[in-house]
């Protein structure tokens, strides 16, 4: 499964990586914040959530909303 990290400037396209190359960063540090685009689907960002939580971390998603517009938003993932 490949999720896409939110984008550094607005005509950037998003990166793509991978749930194992997430696992990695987590062994490295305990705990860390994911921010990712808005083109991952809800349902995507569930399922990671899920696949978190079964290796026995906890994984917390929001919303995060940087403008007027509705589709001026990115999600964070915080997985402990």
């Amino acid at each position: 499964m490949e999720i896409k990290l939110a984008r550094e400037r607005i005509n950037d396209k998003p990166v793509k990586i991978s749930v194992k190359k997430l696992e990695e960063t987590l062994e490295e540090k305990q705990q860390e914040i994911f921010y990712c685009d808005k083109e991952n689907s809800h349902k995507e960002m569930k399922v990671l959530l899920e696949y978190f939580e079964k290796k026995g971390k906890r994984a917390y998603l929001r919303e995060v909303r940087y403008g007027l517009d509705e589709s001026d938003y990115m999600y964070e993932v915080h997985i402990l």
